[in-house]
């Protein structure tokens, strides 16, 4: 017990705080189990309260992340469109140095707005990698880029990779390339690989997620993309002290049992999870498909997404008469009672028995069967989709029950109403 409050207390003064601290894995078609490439974020932030949107841009249509506030909206936070190009990105603390505002046009008047903004332009105009380097090069022209992003990129000609992009430019690290990623797949939290690294940030989840890659890349499954979206973002060992959760679950929910929670994968700050899964060179670009976790992760769960002609979307994840996502609200609901001190520092601290139990009543084992449901049936879509050539009622369909579903089980099971 002794050595266990020694970690315990290691941990508390190991963490430093990060505004925007995502975590990001690219793969490429090479790798994947069945050829596709996909690109994923999960997104950190204060501005915890988003929803998906579906858009037409001045030349593509797109589905994106958004915050609930940017009612028009003016940037994103990931997304893909019609073409099949997709983006999400991480902030790169060290490619800038020192801090520092850019010199350059500001929206909304910090960098990471620029990235946002950005994003949608990309969403709006790009269709293949080599769009997105152009348009990287036409900011550049304009001055020095205001942005400090590690931006993940795919398309349906089947590029894949990363571009950790600064005021001076960016850098390319492409998944397929086997001297950059020798497993077809590459990790990035905080810092990119071509800047200062004495000023590396989310080194703690960057290790998290890289032992979880490396030992994938050994199991039957693989670089699945359903372990990516549904483990990745629910892992609870730290990537520093290498302390699991689970092992310390208690027997039952009946009293809290806190725990420090800083720095794991999913974090408090932990506002959505996407993964964009493109599509085989030679099939429709309207294949690729997004799969949202539209809100807190660990009491939200993962939607599959498609574009389709009128911009139809579950009504539970996109923006409801009030301007928010009701599934994401329902995810608040729960998340209040994993960090119910609203005191101090008490967004460190989960209850650990309302998470996970021995008995099986966490929130997190309660969704973890609903989420089962969403994905047998949206596979089962996706198969039919695919085999189609693109989407067409079935989607649609598809929404409706996700809506219908989802309803009933968070009413059944938490007794909250969407």
């Amino acid at each position: 017990m002794r050595k266990l409050s020694l970690v315990i207390i290691m941990m508390l003064l190991l963490f430093q705080y990060e505004a925007e601290a995502c975590t990001s894995v690219i793969v490429s078609g090479k790798a994947s189990p069945d050829g596709r490439p996909y690109i994923f974020k999960n997104r950190d932030t204060e501005g915890t309260d988003n929803l998906v949107v579906s858009v037409q841009g001045s030349r593509f249509r797109y589905i994106a992340i958004v915050s609930a506030k940017d009612s028009l909206p003016h940037g994103v936070w990931s997304g893909h469109n019609e073409a099949g190009f997709a983006i999400a990105n991480t902030a790169a603390y060290n490619l800038n140095g020192k801090p520092q505002r850019p010199s350059g046009v500001q929206q909304g008047g910090g960098v990471k707005d620029n990235d946002a903004s950005i994003m949608r332009k990309a969403l709006e105009t790009c269709a293949t990698l080599s769009d997105f380097e152009h348009f990287l090069d036409s900011l550049k022209a304009l001055g020095p880029i205001p942005t400090n992003s590690n931006f993940a990129v795919l398309d349906a000609e089947g590029g894949c990779a990363y571009y950790e992009t600064g005021n001076k430019g960016y850098v390319k690290y492409d998944a397929n390339d086997p001297a950059q990623a020798p497993y077809g797949y590459l990790i990035r939290t905080n810092h990119g690989m071509s800047g200062d690294r004495t000023m590396d940030k989310g080194i703690e989840r960057y290790l998290a997620i890289n032992a979880l890659m490396t030992q994938q890349a050994f199991s039957q499954e693989g670089f699945s993309f359903e372990f990516v979206i549904r483990k990745v973002t629910r892992h609870l060992t730290h990537g520093l002290t290498r302390l699991g959760l689970y092992d310390f679950q208690p027997d039952d929910d009946r009293q809290p049992v806190f725990f420090p929670f800083r720095d794991f994968i999913p974090r408090y700050q932990t506002a959505s999870a996407h993964l964009i899964q493109g599509v085989k060179k030679g099939e429709d670009p309207l294949l690729t498909v997004s799969w949202v976790i539209p809100g807190s992760t660990l009491t939200t769960v993962a939607v599959p997404l498609w574009l389709t002609a009128k911009g139809e979307l579950p009504s539970v994840v996109t923006r409801n008469d009030k301007g928010r996502s009701t599934l994401v609200d329902a995810g608040f609901q729960l998340k209040g009672q994993l960090f119910p001190i609203n005191r101090g520092n008490g967004s460190d601290y989960i209850n650990l028995a309302r998470l996970i139990n021995k008995s099986g009543t966490g929130i997190l084992q309660q969704l973890t069967p609903v989420e089962d449901e969403v994905f047998l049936h949206g596979k089962e879509v996706l198969l039919t989709v695919r085999k189609n050539g693109r989407a067409g009622k079935e989607t649609t369909d598809f929404y409706h029950w996700v809506d219908q579903y989802l309803t009933e089980q968070y009413h059944q099971r938490f007794n909250i109403s969407l």
